[in-house]
């Protein structure tokens, strides 16, 4: 394997005359919404991803081995590298010092004239500055030429001028800041959030030694992240639970003068592709040119082989579908001057990455092929296989396409529809039961409210081929109720209802329920939940009679505080095993009330994350199963079996 993690060793200089400045910082503290992309829990780690993406651009330089992340006890939180250190001399056009004109100037650092940084994820973030406007207190330490140099900040202004406060025998800086109370909606750091994207960042930069610490009473954590085997470690843990096609995921890297290519990719025996896709080592979400690439190669490549050496027929076509399925694979490209679409940087638009990609692929994957015919030839079967399942689906898939508004009376599922067709207007309740379907039809509002009643469990599609889960009436229920399709045919503008809403038993089958419709949507509807269509209702647990007056209870804390404000006398506890124990009135005032109820928002905040929890849970492996029961038994307070 080729190693690249210093590939850049040539920008030996690295000064003040280096940081280039384009404008103010003024406007960010007015509008943190078009710097971070909000104010809430999202923006706040956005904040922290910056400040790690410019250690992070110093080991892409080849000057930085490690970095450490501690969520300090009071709340604050530090990022340390070992790199070369902001410049801390004069600036020669600014007359202060190139480190306070990295925190004070808006677009202000060694990325913009070509001298201090040849590849960087940060290039287009918002950097150090609008990290310090945004924060309450900032402190900057840089160790350098052979000192220790301090600065401090309170709302973006600096308190005092750089100066220097010791001897030092090494090189790095330390970013400490204290988010602003005054900008965020929430100060609270979330390890796993953060945790989960270090771990990703070791994994796509070989050699590199990333740890995060904890340091709050009672949270106490820390972890140190380094792969030597870089995307291929990476695809190994993406595959973790599932069986492999091959013994080794294949590898190919490819390094030209401005950009280099790393790809590793592996088959198992799933139904489903995860494909992370990642430039400067920013997960592009939306893929981009370089995925273009990638698919584009795989599906040639395949379907030459196969007609060659006449596995399939000459008339014959794999599509991309088919040579897909089941693959697990990391695409990660570097290059000088990334174009990404947007502010949040999700999708790569170089237009020259799709040929080099695809060139890289040909050249790699293609020897690949002819070189190992055995696996060649059986992955060639395996997308045979595969092709023949989509087509035996493709009747399925058309009885379920929805043409039109139908007649509620046609779907064996009973759906009973709503009067209104904007769909940002309507709403669905996915009814655990027949018999509280009833109730919910009953007492819900007609104008907007539509319901779909399910009988028993659905079908584990973790587990499952697209035929055979066409073919489950719940499931082909769901899909034409919904409107949108299904995968590559998914179409957001034909969605029927913007909230899809899970109402089941408060119980052990209620929630086993649940994560079969999630496992589903997840699989097969992902943009429902990326984009915040689905929804859990939260129906009461409790009932408390006294007198005349009833009260609904959601957990024991507030049942147990309402019980002791009244000295426990004169009341009767209804406990709830299910929402059929409700009449329609109770049903429509506690859970289905847009005035009343509360719903929680299904959020995916790490699709990774959320990949590895759906293998786990649904998937083939009893022990992962066993193991994530064991790690978090502890968070169930009451079980109801």
């Amino acid at each position: 394997m080729e190693d690249f993690t210093n590939v850049n060793q040539e920008t030996t200089h690295y000064g003040e005359g280096d940081i280039k400045v384009l404008e103010g910082l003024e406007p960010v503290r007015k509008r943190p919404g078009m710097y971070i992309g909000s104010t809430d829990e999202r923006g706040l780690h956005h904040c922290v991803i910056e400040v790690v993406d410019n250690s992070v651009d110093e080991c892409l330089a080849g000057y930085a081995t490690k970095i450490e992340v501690v969520i300090n006890a009071d709340g604050s939180l530090s990022v340390t590298d070992d790199g070369r250190g902001i410049p801390t001399g004069m600036h020669p056009t600014e007359h202060k010092s190139a480190v306070e004109v990295v925190l004070t100037k808006l677009h202000a650092g060694g990325k913009f004239g070509g001298g201090g940084y040849k590849i960087s994820g940060g290039l287009h973030g918002v950097g150090l500055s609008c990290v310090n406007a945004l924060s309450k207190r900032l402190i900057v330490e840089v160790w350098q030429n052979g000192k220790k140099h301090i600065q401090e900040y309170e709302r973006g202004a600096p308190l005092y001028d750089l100066k220097v406060v010791e001897d030092a025998d090494h090189t790095g800086t330390k970013i400490t800041f204290v988010p602003d109370e005054e900008i965020f909606e929430t100060l609270d750091f979330d390890y796993d959030t953060l945790r989960n994207r270090f771990r990703e960042i070791a994994f796509l930069n070989k050699g590199l030694v990333i740890s995060i610490e904890d340091r709050r009473a009672g949270k106490e954590r820390k972890e140190n992240f380094e792969f030597k085997g870089g995307i291929i470690e990476f695809v190994n843990y993406l595959n973790k639970g599932k069986e492999s096609l091959f013994q080794e995921p294949i590898y190919i890297c490819k390094i030209n003068p401005t950009n280099e290519v790393e790809i590793a990719f592996q088959y198992n025996d799933g139904y489903s592709e995860m494909i992370q896709s990642y430039a400067n080592n920013i997960n592009t979400h939306e893929g981009g040119t370089h995925l273009v690439g990638f698919k584009n190669a795989l599906t040639k490549i395949i379907n030459e082989y196969g007609v060659t050496n006449r596995v399939l027929k000459e008339n014959e076509k794999l599509s991309g579908d088919d040579v897909r399925e089941g693959i697990t694979a990391v695409i990660s490209v570097k290059l000088t001057e990334p174009q990404f679409e947007g502010q949040t940087k999700t999708k790569l638009g170089n237009s020259e990455m799709r040929g080099i990609v695809e060139k890289a692929m040909q050249e790699a994957f293609g020897a690949f092929m002819e070189e190992n015919p055995r696996q060649a030839k059986e992955l060639v079967l395996k997308c045979v296989t595969a092709q023949r399942a989509r087509d035996a689906a493709r009747n399925a898939r058309e009885l379920t396409r929805r043409k039109g508004v139908l007649e509620s009376t046609t779907l064996p599922g009973k759906l009973a529809d709503c009067s209104e067709k904007d769909a940002s207007k309507c709403e669905v309740y996915l009814v655990e039961g027949d018999s509280a379907g009833g109730t919910a039809k009953q007492g819900r509002d007609r104008r907007f409210q539509a319901i779909l009643p399910l009988r028993g469990k659905i079908l584990n599609v973790e587990k499952a081929r697209l035929s055979r889960i066409l073919s489950n009436d719940e499931i082909k229920n769901m899909i034409i109720a919904f409107g949108c399709g299904t995968n590559s045919d998914f179409d957001e503008s034909k969605l029927r209802y913007h909230k899809i809403i899970c109402m089941t038993d408060a119980d052990v089958d209620g929630r086993h329920i649940r994560i079969l419709l999630l496992t589903f949507f997840f699989r097969f509807m992902r943009p429902l939940i990326e984009k915040g269509y689905v929804y859990i209702a939260q129906p009461p647990l409790y009932k408390v009679a006294r007198g005349k007056e009833d009260k609904y209870f959601y957990d024991d804390e507030s049942l147990n505080e309402y019980l002791d404000s009244i000295g426990r006398k004169g009341y009767t506890v209804q406990r709830y095993k299910g929402l059929g124990e409700m009449s329609a009135e109770q049903l429509w005032e506690t859970t289905m009330s847009p005035e009343h109820r509360t719903l929680l928002k299904v959020e995916m905040k790490d699709a990774i994350e959320a990949e590895e929890t759906f293998v786990k849970l649904m998937g083939d492996t009893p022990e992962l199963r066993r193991q994530f029961i064991e790690e978090n038994a502890n968070k169930v307070k009451e079980l109801d079996i």
